[in-house]
């Protein structure tokens, strides 16, 4: 280096400073409007910030502990109670074992291709669902709202089903069960069983009865049911208290909420294996029936548990993923989660089989001892001769075999007097071919099933402790899918947002624990989610694949993942996985087209359910679920491709997301219909004429609504200020 070189370099550095100065100085007061206006970008060092509206202060985005904080997160989110009384039920009516296959080519196919997809857009623009989608297609954001409004369906049934497993739980420390035996009624001359009981079952009385006090119809309202009214309260305050500082708070739970159901089921298989006419339930559950697999409803009813399974569409999975690190794995995290939750739906058909199988043997050795004691009776009556008995059978100690020999002997002889002596044949697989689900499953058929445990209350306790927890870790990702995009796009506090949604939830749901609550539960179930998710995911595929463009897709992987994603997912997300859906969507329309809209009612005087179709309001209220529901895509569209809303009066579509930030534009720069930065026009800005945008789109570029760039908001460049000055002179 020269010897005056020191010198020098700073003479140059003053007459640059004096320059800058000199600029600065010449400017007029319109320019200061400008440089408000900054231009952010983020470095790779940097942390990602949200930028408060109205402040300059920039606050950490709230991120995951570590890794197995997040994967148990999304665990608990997709494991439901779904996969412990939905998936067994499908997997016995749809050909046993051989379910397993169509349900897996699905998974392949549609699930995690799905979910990855969501994955990957959350953890990418680091938003909520609104977010996301406001960014690849400000048009398209209306998908957004559309899964909030859906999830918000959901939480609002989901939650009471949690307030039931609670109600169970907290009658499940005594001795014997309370739904062990049939209630004693006690008149004036003597004391009989409960009719009502008598012609049910214990366990189906206390469910309909004692637990749901339930009306003979929904037209029937017959008032709140206070005990299942301060169980939902219980449930809303848990979710409340779990969810009120987003995942810093939800995340220390799940935890426990996420892993104690498998301690649960594991225990429960170990007992099972234990107790007699376990392996017959197993082997009754996967003897595959592989003619059942060629039928169309099977594979409609594989693809839609898998579809629910993975909670795809419901915004939870976006909003987990977008607390993640921009470098992290998301391709493992979906392989992960959905072969998890594949595994720990065979697990709890497993179980339930198991515990199931042990409860039809209970029940056919008491039909084989009642059987075998009409027998005698039909002896010593002459109307059976003991001749055809064999000699070494003993009827007052028979065994199952033995009673099978004789009943097809009897059978055999009697064969025009048979129907009249009203013998049953007590077979364990007539018990078996009961397929119950849902409530009928978890609060009748297994609750009955345990029962006949040894410590049962024990069981009962671990049972019902096991539904809560499955079901919150579910309202949590549910929740978050509604509480964080809102926080994210109109920037609310999130205590305050999260204590208003939950105690609206509670004041709504007051409509399901009225004496007709689980009638309305059923109307949700049925219409609120299957058409509108459905709906929502489809247009989330077109919109990063046709409209975003599926090729800067990949690129967008390949540069945050550090690999390019196998060209598998490329033809699934192009092709395949958009004709699945549409072929799923109309099939389902069809389904519920052919399938009259109604319900199973309990009706108290034949103590049994009767299918019962719903009034003219019910009619309008299942559709007004399912138009609510997707009703924000077609008005969010309409009010941005027309500009019906002024877009600088802080509206929905005043917001920009760009790489991890929001950002509020004081001066907004007139755009072309691509970009995603909205605001004044440029007549309404006290700045200078810098030409129609500051920002040079890429070359190739599409016309719809992407980024300005076409990539998620990285490597923004100052175009146009100057027509004629070079690139490189910026």
């Amino acid at each position: 280096m020269p010897k005056n070189s020191k010198v020098v370099k700073r003479e140059l550095d003053d007459d640059v400073t004096e320059s800058v100065k000199d600029l600065l100085s010449n400017e007029d007061s319109a320019d200061d409007a400008f440089k408000t206006s900054e231009l952010i970008v983020d470095s790779p060092e940097e942390k990602d910030t949200d930028v408060e509206e109205g402040s300059e202060v920039e606050d950490e985005r709230p991120a995951w502990n570590s890794k197995l904080q997040y994967i148990l997160a999304q665990v608990g989110f997709s494991v439901g109670l779904g996969n412990v009384w939905r998936f067994p039920y499908l997997c016995q009516k749809n050909g046993g074992g051989a379910y397993l296959l169509p349900y897996l080519i699905l998974l392949m196919v549609i699930g995690i291709p799905l979910f990855f997809l969501e994955l990957s857009v959350g953890q990418r623009i680091r938003r909520g669902s609104i977010g996301v989608w406001n960014y690849i297609s400000p048009k398209l954001g209306g998908i957004g709202f559309a899964s909030c409004v859906v999830c918000y369906f959901v939480a609002l049934y989901y939650n009471v089903i949690i307030g039931w497993s609670l109600f169970y739980f907290s009658q499940s420390f005594q001795q014997p069960l309370p739904w062990d035996q049939c209630p004693l009624v006690k008149n004036a001359s003597h004391t009989f069983v409960e009719p009502e009981c008598e012609q049910s079952s214990a366990t189906t009385y206390y469910w309909y009865r004692e637990a749901l006090n339930i009306s003979s119809s929904i037209s029937e309202s017959g008032g709140l049911n206070w005990k299942m009214t301060i169980c939902l309260l219980a449930a809303w305050v848990m979710v409340c208290l779990a969810m009120i500082k987003g995942i810093q708070s939800s995340g220390k739970i799940v935890y426990f909420s996420s892993l104690f159901p498998y301690v649960v089921l594991i225990c429960f298989l170990i007992r099972a294996f234990l107790l007699n006419g376990s392996i017959d339930g197993i082997r009754h559950m996967f003897t595959p029936k592989l003619e059942i697999m060629l039928e169309p409803k099977v594979w409609r009813e594989a693809a839609t548990q898998v579809f629910f399974a993975l909670g795809l569409g419901f915004g939870g999975v976006i909003a987990f993923s977008s607390y993640n690190k921009r470098d992290n794995n998301c391709h493992f995290d979906a392989v992960l989660v959905s072969f998890i939750n594949f595994f720990t739906s065979v697990l709890a058909t497993l179980v339930v089989f198991a515990v199931l199988g042990f409860k039809a043997n209970v029940i056919n050795e008491k039909c084989i001892i009642q059987n075998s004691e009409m027998i005698m009776k039909f002896l010593k009556m002459g109307n059976i001769s003991q001749d055809i008995i064999p000699h070494h059978i003993n009827l007052s100690a028979v065994t199952a075999e033995d009673y099978h020999l004789v009943y097809d002997i009897i059978q055999k002889v009697k064969e025009e007097e048979f129907p009249a002596l009203h013998l049953n044949s007590c077979q364990i697989e007539e018990e078996l071919n009961k397929a119950v689900q849902g409530t009928g499953l978890a609060f009748i058929a297994f609750t009955e099933a345990m029962t006949h445990f040894p410590a049962s209350p024990f069981w009962s306790v671990m049972f019902f402790l096991m539904l809560v927890n499955l079901g919150l870790g579910s309202m949590f990702g549910t929740i978050e899918g509604i509480v964080t995009p809102i926080v994210d796009t109109f920037k609310v506090r999130k205590e305050i947002l999260t204590v208003i949604c939950c105690l609206l939830a509670f004041c709504i749901g007051l409509i399901f624990v009225q004496r007709s609550g689980n009638y309305f539960v059923t109307m949700f179930d049925d219409y609120s989610a299957t058409l509108p998710l459905l709906i929502v995911v489809i247009l989330e595929n077109i919109a990063v694949c046709f409209v975003y463009g599926i090729d800067k897709f990949m690129e967008d992987l390949k540069d945050m993942l550090g690999f390019a994603p196998s060209r598998y997912y490329y033809y699934m997300w192009k092709y395949i996985s958009p004709l699945m859906l549409l072929s799923l969507l109309i099939a389902s329309v069809v389904n519920m087209g052919l399938s009259p809209p109604g319900y199973n009612a309990w009706i108290e005087d034949k103590a049994s359910e009767e299918f019962l179709s719903y009034p003219t309001w019910g009619l309008v209220v299942c559709v007004s679920l399912v138009v609510f529901a997707i009703l924000p895509v077609p008005v969010v569209f309409v009010v941005r491709r027309f500009n019906l809303i002024d877009d600088s009066s802080g509206n929905l579509a005043s917001v920009t997301y760009k790489r991890g930030r929001v950002l509020k534009e004081p001066v907004n720069l007139e755009g072309d219909d691509t970009s995603l930065i909205h605001g004044k026009i440029s007549s309404e800005m006290p700045s200078p004429n810098f030409g129609k945008n500051i920002y040079r789109k890429q070359s190739g570029s599409p016309t719809l609504d992407t980024a300005p760039n076409g990539r998620y908001g990285i490597g923004y460049l100052m175009a146009d200020i100057m027509p004629d000055m070079p690139e490189s002179d910026l």
